[in-house]
Parts: structure tokens; sequence; C-alpha cells
């Protein structure tokens, strides 16, 4: 995440794990994709309109990494891992509305490696048009965009408010089928997320995490 004030950036740096984390949720997502593209070389079946699917399973949100300091002090905003929750309409064979929702995501912020200045929650429900390609495998990829709604609250720090941010979201993903109805999906989302920030009533910069979200969940279609 980086701050502006007053014309000038404060980039926040994570701490030394998050690269590491960060470098593996891009590998998740081109191994999706990669995944995904051989998949399509199989022969083509529908998902039939009318259907409709509900999933449940776990995220974990990424935020991105810059660098820089704050206070003369390396920052840290860390990622979280929360339930996730999908509901999808087959508005046509093979093109689906869904929204996603979760449990309240929450990053904690410290300076230098060691001192807590505090945490914010947020809620990213998420509604996207997402297109399943037709296959004859257990293997079905999709992708999807859509529209993402980021409401924060619960900050800890007296007098700092993170403004509620509306930005769009783009996704790969993949189902593998264990039963007629039943599939395990692994899916990697990006989110534009750019917030104003405020310190008692007053803006004094803009907040900017375009997180990752990389999930894994049991999908069962109706």
């Amino acid at each position: 995440m980086q701050i502006r004030v007053d014309g000038f950036v404060v980039r926040q740096n994570r701490s030394i794990n998050k690269p590491k984390g960060h470098k593996m949720t891009k590998t998740l997502a081109a191994l999706t994709l990669s995944t995904a593209l051989v998949a399509l070389a199989a022969p083509a079946m529908a998902q039939n309109k009318g259907d409709w699917t509900l999933g449940i399973g776990v995220g974990y949100l990424d935020p991105k990494s810059d660098n820089g300091t704050a206070l003369g002090l390396d920052v840290d905003v860390d990622a979280d891992t929360r339930p996730i929750f999908t509901a999808e309409y087959f508005i046509q064979d093979n093109l689906g509305i869904e929204l996603l929702a979760a449990t309240p995501f929450k990053h904690d912020i410290t300076l230098g490696g060691s001192l807590d200045i505090g945490s914010v929650k947020h809620l990213p429900p998420t509604l996207s048009l997402n297109y399943h390609f037709p296959t004859n495998s257990v293997w079905k990829p999709y992708v999807g965009a859509g529209l993402n709604y980021t409401i924060f609250f619960d900050e800890d720090l007296p007098g700092l408010e993170i403004e509620n941010s509306l930005g769009v979201a783009v996704q790969a993903g993949l189902d593998y089928m264990v039963t007629e109805n039943g599939a395990i999906r692994l899916n990697v989302r990006w989110f534009d997320i750019d917030s104003d920030v405020k310190l008692n009533g007053t803006k004094i910069g803009e907040a900017e995490i375009d997180p990752w979200l990389v999930g894994v969940s049991y999908v069962h279609r109706f």
C-alpha cells in the first residue's frame, strides 16, 4: 500500500516474508492459467442456462508490495486468510453471474518490524460475469470480470478513516469435477482498490492496495 500526503508519496514496505508470499501468489496465478489452457484442448460440453452453484472455501488476500519507509522505519501491512463464499447463476449456457462474499479480512500494520500501530478490517463483495469454457473433461476453466466494492471498518488508530472503494476485479479459475455436480475450485482474483485516507475528517492521502486473492473452494451445482 502507498499513501499520498500533501503531494508526497509514502511507500509502505512489507516485512521480509512478504515478497515470498507475493511471488507464490503470482506462481499460483500462472499455474491456474496454464492448466486452464491445457483443459481447453478437450472436446466441448456446455454448462446449461438456468444452472446455479454455491461455493465455500478459504481465500488468501495478498496486498501489492511497494518498497519504502514511513517515519524513517520500514512498514509492513500483512496478508490475511479468511473463509470465502460464492453464488453463481447461469444466464446463458457457459455464462454466469457470480457474487463473491467473505468474512472480514483483517490487516495488521507494523513499523520497523515490531512496532504495532493498529489494524483495519474490510469486506470485499464482488459481482462478476464469468465465462466457463465448455469441455468434455473433469477440468473446467473459466475467466471473469466485474466490480468490487470494498468496505473498510474498525480502524484502530483514533481519528483514522479509510473510505470505501469501488473498482474493477478480474479473475481466472479452474474447477476439477469430483462428482457429477461437485467440484474443487482453484481461482485467482485481482482487485483495483484505491481509497481516500482521512484523519479527523480531513483527507491526508490515498491508499492504493490492489491485492491478489487466491482461493480454494468446494463448489456444488444445483
